[in-house]
């Protein structure tokens, strides 16, 4: 009798063991740990460690080859009374503005006619996506011959059409590059607005406009107390990201002019590879990335309101 205790023990643990396992899968807060952990790990590895060296090296005198020294806030009061590092913030604030503004305006007018009844619609949809699916390096090189001094498509086009008598140069003024560059930008952006709103313009439930029609309202009036309050969360969150995007830039505008003529188009980013891999001082290089951070948390807090809004209209505390 005695020796068969232990394997009456071993097998009470059993089912014991078992039940506390299907306890844990059903807890809902063990279960969204479990799920979240492999993403949580994912991110700690390739976005929070990155973000400190970053933060690291921005404190630091590092350069290539050289691991260098802590000097603290240095760099970071050296960018103060840089002419260059303003003149970039200015111009990322002025390209990210417009070209947001610019995207999301003809983004959304372009979901709003592909959101009609339209022949071949899935083929115009699939045309639409071209710009944003093209490699961005390709797309530069193409602006780069469009706006060519002596071969652009433009000039030659506005010369026979007798509206301008030479060539426009439009990437060695500084204002012509910066509104070129925005205009590429904007060309490339507008895809991923307009099929990102589409997809929302489709989730607006049809008889909330029978119900504004019954009521008189027009056509502008169904677009601004229906279609807008209710894509507005979604208007938040692809703003959001094409904010991010904008503000980030780097590809378009290092392959078409490589922050020129004399610091025109150059934006925080291209300004921190160059000072940083092309200047060799990985410091400098790091603290204007550094720079960067604020603004993106202000577009990712804009993101996080229209969420709130969102949840403010489905009724929910949660």
């Amino acid at each position: 009798m005695a020796s068969n205790a232990p394997a009456y023990r071993a097998a009470r643990t059993i089912p014991a063991r078992r039940g506390l396992a299907f306890r844990l899968l059903d807890d809902r807060n063990f279960l969204g740990i479990a799920l979240i952990a492999p993403a949580a790990a994912f991110l700690l590895v390739f976005l929070a460690y990155p973000l400190g060296l970053g933060f690291w090296l921005g404190m630091t005198d590092a350069s290539i080859g050289q691991p260098g020294r802590f000097i603290g806030l240095r760099n970071f009061i050296s960018l103060a009374h840089d002419s260059v590092f303003w003149l970039s913030v200015f111009n990322t604030l002025l390209y990210t503005i417009v070209a947001s503004a610019l995207k999301f305006a003809l983004g959304l007018y372009l979901a709003l006619l592909l959101n009609r009844r339209l022949p071949l619609k899935s083929l115009v949809r699939a045309i639409v996506l071209l710009p944003f699916v093209t490699p961005t390096v390709l797309s530069a090189i193409a602006f780069w011959w469009i706006y060519d001094p002596q071969f652009s498509i433009i000039s030659w086009s506005l010369i026979k059409l007798g509206l301008i008598h030479q060539y426009i140069d439009f990437l060695g003024s500084p204002w012509n590059a910066r509104w070129s560059v925005i205009a590429a930008n904007v060309w490339r952006g507008i895809p991923f607005v307009a099929i990102t709103l589409l997809a929302g313009l489709q989730t607006i439930s049809p008889s909330l406009y029978e119900a504004a029609t019954l009521d008189g309202a027009g056509p502008w009036q169904r677009f601004r107390f229906v279609t807008l309050p209710m894509l507005s969360p979604i208007i938040a969150v692809v703003m959001t990201f094409s904010v991010l995007l904008t503000f980030t830039d780097f590809q378009l505008i290092y392959a078409i002019t490589r922050g020129g003529p004399i610091n025109a188009t150059q934006l925080m980013a291209t300004l921190s590879y160059e000072r940083a891999i092309t200047g060799g001082r990985l410091g400098e290089g790091a603290a204007i990335a550094d720079a960067m951070v604020p603004f993106l948390l202000a577009a990712i807090l804009f993101s996080y309101f229209g969420l709130q809004r969102r949840r403010w209209q489905q009724g929910s505390r949660d």
